[in-house]
Parts: C-alpha cells; structure tokens; sequence
C-alpha cells in the first residue's frame, strides 16, 4: 500500500544487458527505406537500457535511487546485489530489482552466432545442453525476473509474507578477456568468496548453486573449476543445476530469472534439473542434477552469473 510509505525510500533498479536492441533494428531500417525524417521520437528512450528502471519507477511512482546495472550477463544479478547493498547501508527501505531483457531479432542472433556463443543444433533436446561433452553454445531466451527486496524491519512492519532471506552479494572482474572468462574460472571463484563471506557463512553451508551454465565450452569448463576451487572437497557433493537449459539464455535477464528460480528452490524444497545432459565430460564433473528435479531440503542457495567483458555476479539466499 504505497499511500502508506515513503515512496523517496524506494527504489527501481532493473536491469537490461543490450536495451533497445530490437528497436533499434527497426529503425535503422525505416531510416534506410525512408529516411530520418520517419525515425520515430521513441527510438532514444527506447534503446537505453536505463528506461526499463526508468518505467517501471514511473508505474509504481518509486521515487528512490533509479538505475539499471549494465554488466552484460550479470546484470540481473548485480542488480539484485545492489538494491540489497543499498537496503543495508540504510539508503532505502525497499526495491524492486532483476532484469529485463527482449533480443530476439535478426541481428542479436547474427551477432552472437558470429561470435560462435549460439548452438549449430537445431533439434532443441539437443540445442541447449550446458555442462555436457557434446555442448557447442546457447539457445537466446527472452523475459524479466524481478524481485521485490525490503529491509526485514520494512517487511515485518507491513506483515509481508517473506518467502527468503538475501544474505550475501559477492561481484568481480576478471580482467582477462572480453568473451572468455579468467583461467580456471579465478574471477568467478572470487566472486562466490566474496558473497560468502559477505553473508558469514561457510562454503560448506551452500547446499544448491544456480550455475551460469551456458552451455558454452569455456563457460562450462572455467565455472566447474571456479565451483570447485570455493567449495572445495564438498563441491562434489552440491546439488548444481544451470536453468538456462529450459528457458535459454536471457542475458541481462537471467539473474533475476534465475534469482527468482532459487527462492522458489528454498519455498518448493526442490532443485531443478540440467535438462538435456546425456554426455559427461571430464572437465564438468560435478553433480549438474541431471535430466530431473531433485527434492532437497534447501536452506542456502547461490546463484551465478558472468558476463562479457568480464563480469561476474553472485548472490546468496536463505530460508527464513
């Protein structure tokens, strides 16, 4: 009931990896086929990342700190991190935050296939199959997953139904490469120490991980080793699972997406399956959950996500 709250105290912060990106396509070719006199006056709202944060404060009348993250694939997730990073310092009471992204279109799809990040396979049970011997690259996904975020005062003093408790937000760079992530996953390990020991926990206490898991050969290979290099002799024993083979990968989105997996993991007490994994490789040979959903009693989760340009996100639930 926003009458009732200090809507400066609330804040927007949704992110978007590539924006506009099918509306600018789409207007470059009305400004090929009929000049720029018929560009239409949404083109430069439409194709900045910012305006997804910006709308959706605009809709809810959120008068707080309004930004959107861009950091490619970990967008969503830094998103996520930041809002909680912000409710800590005492800056806000409340946010929604995640990622929003919508790139299905001609070009997006040259562009990653040109970079060889797509999969060449068309049957879809075999297109997406992350973690496998036989994966060559993603399938592109669209959608938005956003969560609302207060501080446990702010919730109590509403008597919010809280479905999960966010405890650690851990992000880094791997300055190495604008595709490639770091050798042995370094980067990304980083990231998931610092989300661990922002949160005082142990390595030992994480008992689900929501993989980057794209599908792609180096992604698959360095995140094993990142996993194995934080959780050390336990990682084998940690139920890991990359989503992404069912929905495809959603860019910026996919850390709110995921983020939004992960609670329902805690709240359902299952963790979802690695669909389409028939081939273990030696170099991802940890437990992926294969093919089907494991029910667990899950009470610590992370979730990862790594970007181009070196970006790596990771964000920590836990049962309340």
């Amino acid at each position: 009931d926003l009458e009732n709250e200090d809507t400066t105290r609330f804040s927007s912060i949704v992110g978007s990896g590539v924006g506009g990106i099918m509306t600018l396509s789409e207007q470059f070719d009305v400004l090929h086929e009929k000049g720029p006199d018929r560009i239409s006056p949404f083109l430069i709202p439409m194709m900045l990342p910012d305006m997804a944060s910006g709308n959706v404060s605009m809709k809810l009348g959120a008068r707080g700190i309004n930004y959107s993250p861009v950091t490619a694939c970990a967008t969503g997730t830094d998103a996520i991190g930041q809002a909680y990073d912000l409710i800590i310092k005492g800056d806000i009471d409340m946010a929604i935050a995640g990622g929003t992204e919508a790139a299905i279109c001609p070009i997006a799809i040259a562009g990653f296939d040109s970079v060889k990040a797509l999969s060449s396979v068309s049957d879809p049970k075999l297109a997406c199959r992350p973690f496998d011997k036989e994966r060559d690259g993603f399938t592109l996904g669209e959608g938005a997953g956003v969560l609302f975020i207060e501080s446990l005062d702010h919730a109590k003093s509403r008597n919010a139904n809280i479905l999960a408790e966010i405890i650690g937000y851990g992000a880094s760079s791997d300055a190495h490469h604008i595709t490639q992530p770091s050798i042995g996953g370094e980067g990304a390990a980083r990231a998931m120490n610092i989300a661990i020991n922002n949160a005082s926990i142990n390595y030992s206490d994480v008992n689900y991980v929501n993989a980057h898991g794209t599908s792609t050969p180096l992604n698959d290979k360095f995140e094993t080793l990142s996993m194995k290099t934080v959780f050390k002799e336990k990682a084998p024993d940690i139920s890991i699972s990359s989503t992404k083979s069912m929905t495809g990968h959603l860019l910026g989105a996919a850390g709110g997406v995921e983020a939004v997996f992960c609670v329902n993991s805690i709240l359902d007490g299952i963790a979802p399956p690695t669909i389409n994994y028939k081939t273990p490789d030696e170099d991802c040979d940890l437990d992926y959950t294969p093919n089907e959903a494991r029910e667990l009693d899950l009470n610590v989760v992370m979730s990862n996500n790594l970007g181009f340009g070196g970006h790596n996100a990771s964000i920590i639930f836990r049962k309340l």
